[in-house]
């Protein structure tokens, strides 16, 4: 373990719907589907990434969320890592740190050195976690509770680790289908009442237990493969999805929350969407 802090930390989280001020992104320069891990890079193994397009979306991204009130920091991606669009998975942001996993998949080690450097030049509190491995994919924190998926990506003991270091919060192990990779393709937190859900992917002992803090919104098969559960919240009943996904935004919308669509087809060829591609640094509460 590895920690780094200052007088007063630059970071700040405490949910995954408070109002989103900084984030960190990376552009998809080097994407590519190397070793397929899900279901959806086995389907899109043979077409493989435009790298063209995907970085027009990406950057489509960035300006709507900047429109949208929110400082982003774009990492310089680095050729040797085709999935650092992803960088959710690389830290997460609880509290007043940011802790940065250790990567399960040895196509993705080193992608932690990159946001460490960044995070300490800027003098971000920040706490290093070493052996087992933890993503920030299979991590939803919803103020005085973190939900973190046990998968091929974040494994039980780690899920303890964290509990030791953040006794005053509650660390919910949540054990899901792992060919979905992780959590946030399967649940996701829109506000305190409410959570996207594929139930698929869980055990109906599991579906009890988050129905006790949410009201449920169910996702189809056809729209799950899409990533429609891993939409972005940004506050204020702001949510980012794809407008390919027109049954999840439909619900959104039912509900009162404003949808902005965002074409993000090529990204999600690689597994990922929004939330995957947006690492949080301050949230307000």
């Amino acid at each position: 373990m590895q920690a780094y802090t200052k007088e007063s930390s630059d970071g700040r989280c405490e949910s995954e719907y408070g109002t989103l001020r900084r984030a960190v992104l990376c552009p998809p320069r080097f994407m590519e589907i190397k070793e397929v891990i899900n279901d959806v890079q086995e389907a899109y193994k043979d077409e493989n990434i435009n790298n063209e397009k995907a970085l027009a979306q990406h950057a489509a991204f960035v300006e709507a969320l900047q429109k949208n009130g929110v400082e982003t920091t774009l990492l310089e991606p680095a050729p040797q890592f085709p999935e650092q669009v992803f960088t959710r998975d690389i830290g997460f942001a609880i509290g007043e740190k940011v802790f940065i996993g250790a990567m399960a998949s040895e196509i993705r080690q080193g992608e932690e050195k990159i946001l460490l450097n960044w995070l300490t030049g800027h003098r971000i509190t920040c706490e290093q976690l070493f052996g087992e491995p933890i993503e920030g994919g299979d991590v939803l924190l919803d103020h005085n509770k973190a939900f973190v998926g046990i998968s091929s990506r974040t494994s039980e003991q780690v899920i303890q680790e964290l509990q030791r270091k953040l006794p005053d919060r509650r660390i919910m192990p949540i054990p899901f289908d792992e060919k979905y990779l992780h959590l946030d393709c399967v649940f996701n937190i829109l506000s305190p009442t409410e959570a996207l859900i594929y139930p698929e992917a869980l055990s109906s002992k599991t579906i009890n237990l988050l129905a006790e803090s949410y009201d449920l919104i169910r996702v189809s098969s056809e729209e799950q493969f899409s990533l429609g559960v891993n939409v972005l919240s940004i506050g204020e009943k702001r949510v980012f999805s794809q407008p390919q996904n027109a049954g999840v935004n439909r619900q959104l919308a039912s509900r009162g929350y404003h949808v902005i669509e965002v074409d993000f087809s090529e990204i999600i060829k690689s597994g990922g969407a929004f939330r995957c591609c947006t690492m949080p640094v301050v949230r307000e509460p």
